[in-house]
């Protein structure tokens, strides 16, 4: 478990799952991805995600609200498992957020602890972030965190459909 000023960075609980879940099936958290995720989905990831960080210590942490225990959705570091990207087994940082939680800083103030963990505990020399062309916030959020756009290494994520126009994904990087 970490804490920033405002936030609880830890591993998901299972008070945790029906939040995440809602906030997974809401088409404007989700407009940026291929498809909302069912119960099981959800469940899915929360599983994926507790494992690599009972595994490493690091992952996506689900995220609390110190003020009030709100969860709030997750951020964090992930080595990139899909095999078909091109930035396949570089680390990445990211969130996701319900939809309660926007405009309120709480995606940089986790991406910057991230990144700070990733660059010092972890001593990365370099994290990735991406996200769908289309997803102009969370772009917002990378270009705050100090991270450079790199269009040499954007991509058409395989796993999206052709025409899709969540297909085309950009990519930023920080470097230390």
């Amino acid at each position: 478990m970490f804490e920033t000023d405002r936030l609880i960075l830890r591993a998901f609980r299972e008070p945790d799952r029906a939040p995440w879940a809602d906030m997974n099936a809401d088409p404007e958290v989700m407009a940026h991805f291929p498809a909302t995720l069912s119960r099981a989905e959800a469940d899915g990831v929360i599983d994926r995600v507790n494992g690599k960080i009972a595994a490493t210590g690091v992952g996506f942490w689900a995220l609390e609200r110190k003020a009030d225990g709100c969860f709030l959705g997750f951020a964090g570091l992930n080595r990139i498992a899909h095999e078909n990207l091109p930035i396949y087994g570089q680390w990445e940082v990211g969130w996701r957020l319900a939809r309660h939680a926007w405009g309120q800083g709480y995606a940089s103030e986790a991406g910057a602890f991230a990144l700070d963990h990733g660059f010092g505990a972890m001593r990365l020399q370099r994290i990735l972030a991406y996200t769908a062309r289309t997803n102009s916030p969370s772009e917002r959020v990378m270009q705050r965190l100090g991270m450079v756009r790199r269009a040499d290494m954007d991509f058409e994520h395989p796993a999206v459909p052709e025409g899709s126009p969540v297909r085309p994904h950009i990519v930023y990087v920080k470097t230390i």
